[in-house]
């Protein structure tokens, strides 16, 4: 039975047999790229704009914002920037309500926060040189919410991703992009294709982004920071392909 069937019939993934239930985790999974295929333009745009804001200064920073399952996909994708862009570290800053613990435990009443979201953007110095990436599954989180609002009225492009329509994440950014996944096969697991969505929304914006920015060459990662004996050896073959 198909995915759309299973969910259509009410029959909870709990009663399913092993195979159904894999199957309709994974199928239902392909609501991420046709939400991902609708947000195309946003994404570009927002591509765009980024870089025409960071090429004006050499210290304007990507600021990845959000809670839960959203916070962490953030900080996901931008901690990959500098080993494999070598994008500067300086020019890369995080930001989840709850802090550095929310990243493995729930903080408890955190992603309600206003006060406290607003109060991130002093304490992070955030200014007109800025991108702030607000990511929220329902578009309504208070935390980011109230920070993207403050961000913007310091001059930072704002810039709101999330997976429901008419949120109030679009009203407050300055672009926003929406990822309109639809119902989870575990009613409200953003984690699941709500989640997948995310990763490749930053995922793309931030590879189109270091292209843009020349950290890329036939392919290649060539600005990659060589940390280990793998890496090494890629750069040795990335050399010698350039030299080619």
């Amino acid at each position: 039975m198909g995915t759309e069937s299973l969910l259509n019939h009410h029959s909870f993934i709990e009663q399913l047999d092993e195979n159904d239930a894999l199957d309709l985790i994974i199928d239902n999974q392909y609501g991420s790229y046709k939400a991902l295929k609708n947000a195309m333009p946003q994404i570009i745009f927002s591509v765009n704009q980024i870089y025409n804001r960071l090429k004006k200064s050499s210290t304007g920073r990507i600021v990845y914002v959000g809670s839960g399952s959203s916070g962490r996909i953030g900080v996901q994708d931008g901690v990959e920037l500098f080993p494999t862009f070598g994008w500067e570290k300086h020019r890369l800053d995080f930001v989840i309500a709850g802090g550095k613990k929310a990243l493995t435990d729930s903080v408890e009443g955190a992603e309600d926060n206003k006060n406290e979201g607003k109060n991130q953007v002093e304490v992070k110095n955030i200014t007109n040189n800025d991108i702030i990436i607000g990511i929220a599954a329902s578009g309504m989180t208070p935390f980011t919410v109230a920070f993207i609002e403050e961000a913007r009225a310091k001059g930072a492009l704002t810039i709101g991703v999330s997976n429901n329509l008419n949120t109030l994440i679009q009203k407050v950014s300055d672009i926003c992009i929406t990822l309109d996944t639809g119902a989870e096969v575990i009613s409200g697991s953003t984690r699941l294709k709500a989640g997948t969505a995310q990763k490749i929304c930053l995922n793309a914006i931030s590879t189109l982004l270091m292209i843009k920015f020349q950290k890329v060459k036939n392919g290649q990662m060539i600005y990659m920071n060589d940390s280990n004996k793998k890496l090494i050896l890629r750069r040795k073959r990335i050399n010698s392909l350039l030299n080619k």
